[in-house]
């Protein structure tokens, strides 16, 4: 039996979740962990090791949702039970929410010795998590600038990478993305196992593969290509101290990307088909890959995992209006917003109707001037029609202009302006793709739901 203090704070999340969702004001998912956690700061290590499966920490700059909603859909085609925090709640309050929630009145999970614990979590939030739940599998899936009024540069995130990893038991396994020269410098110095996930695909590599966020290694040199996937991301290495790419043991190679479909070959896996797009979604499969490895997944139920995995909200997610069919592809960062913007250049046709929304709140980040790094351009002369939408709406109007895209159709701030305008622009059995920010994503699925085109989270 847990201590009394685990106990009330179970028994007051539960409570508080049960409240939230009967007065409809959230899913709880954040709050009954804040409040378990005010009462016993020591939850979730109390509850999270109970879990004898194996416990895995999933983060990164993008990709981390998904990353564990593929993993989650390997577990379940193994038949290995799990808790995950689904609804990417990635703080210590969402650990604990979804902990609390799995847990008995008397603090304890039941069958916990056969669970996997699966924890997506935010880059910041990574040592806390590190020290809390002691975990066996630790992925990251990617650094790039995010958010640079929150988390500043890169080195700044990969110094809160290594204060987590310091606090890690050598016997748990590092997944590292061996194409990012950040990421595998997290290795150096790493006392335990690493398994390392990457890409063989020469045909993908471009010239101009947008900007960077890695350019120096650590000793000072320049890094080096010779084949460059996107970003800083590829075959690299150091030409001073020749610190190269490591050879990867989860390796993708014969990528066959579409609009809603991709298939990649990893040896020993065999070849996978996802309903997800976009090269940084096989990134995302490989990371799964690995970490299904590193917990002894056969390659059957992984091949199935990916198979049927769906994308989270909001991320490749089709929600069809009055007979629109939207796109919703969400961008929150430089990078993750060039990959889009390529699977649109590579798959998306001609004549594209393009929906951007732009917000400045604390989950996007306050300061927009990454826009500026965005490769628009890449759709000047594909674009047909567009809109701007967000709080924002003004700046991405004009960047959309410096593009060389067409004049907006609309600018408006409130998604249900901009969703009357999109219908306006377009006549039934018509695309439009929407690539909103984190924050403006939520604002319009939230609109999406009162017009009773998407369900409600709380459904």
């Amino acid at each position: 039996m847990a201590p009394v203090r685990t106990m009330g704070a179970v028994a007051a999340a539960k409570l508080t979740g049960a409240a939230t969702r009967a007065l409809r004001r959230g899913s709880g998912t954040a709050l009954p962990g804040l409040v378990a956690t005010r009462i016993d700061p020591g939850v979730v290590a109390r509850l999270g090791r109970q879990l004898g499966g194996g416990r895995v920490l999933v983060t990164g700059t993008n990709g981390k949702t998904t990353t564990a909603r593929l993993l989650a859909a390997m577990l379940d085609a193994a038949g290995r039970g799990y808790v995950h925090n689904r609804e990417g709640s990635n703080l210590v309050r969402g650990f604990a929410s979804t902990l609390a929630a799995r847990a008995d009145w008397r603090g304890q999970i039941p069958g916990a010795a056969q669970l996997t614990g699966l924890f997506e979590t935010d880059e910041a939030t990574f040592p806390a998590a590190v020290r809390a739940l002691d975990p066996t599998v630790m992925v990251v899936t990617n650094l790039f600038r995010d958010q640079l009024d929150r988390y500043g540069e890169v080195d700044t995130v990969a110094g809160m990478l290594r204060e987590g990893l310091a606090a890690a038991g050598p016997g748990a396994t590092l997944v590292l993305n061996a194409d990012d020269p950040s990421v595998a410098a997290l290795a150096e110095g790493w006392p335990g196992r690493v398994h390392w996930f990457g890409l063989d695909v020469p045909e993908l590599h471009r010239e101009a593969a947008g900007a960077t966020d890695a350019r120096w290694c650590g000793c000072g040199g320049d890094f080096a290509y010779e084949r460059r996937y996107f970003a800083h991301v590829g075959w690299w290495r150091c030409a001073r101290c020749g610190r190269a790419r490591p050879a990867p043991e989860t390796e993708g190679r014969r990528v066959e990307l579409g609009l809603d479909r991709t298939r990649v070959e990893v040896p020993g896996v065999g070849i996978a088909a996802m309903r997800l797009a976009g090269l940084y979604n096989v990134y995302n499969a490989l990371a799964a890959v690995a970490a299904g490895r590193a917990l002894g997944l056969p390659a059957a139920a992984m091949r199935a995992g990916l198979a049927d995995a769906r994308a989270a909200f909001g991320r490749q997610e089709v929600v069809m209006l009055e007979g629109r069919e939207l796109w919703l592809l969400l961008t929150k960062n430089p990078a993750g917003a060039n990959q889009v913007l390529l699977l649109l250049e590579q798959a998306g046709g001609p004549d594209l109707a393009v929906a951007g929304l732009l917000n400045d709140r604390f989950a996007d980040g306050q300061d927009v001037s990454w826009i500026w790094d965005v490769d628009y351009e890449l759709l000047a002369g594909r674009v047909a029609r567009c809109w701007a939408g967000g709080d924002r709406a003004e700046d991405l109007a004009l960047r959309f202009d410096y593009a060389g895209w067409p004049a907006p159709l609309a600018v408006e701030r409130g998604p249900g302006a901009l969703l009357d305008a999109i219908l306006t622009g377009t006549a039934p059995g018509e695309r439009v793709f929407v690539i909103p920010t984190y924050t403006a994503m939520l604002d319009l699925r939230a609109e999406l739901v009162r017009r009773k085109a998407v369900r409600s989270a709380l459904e």
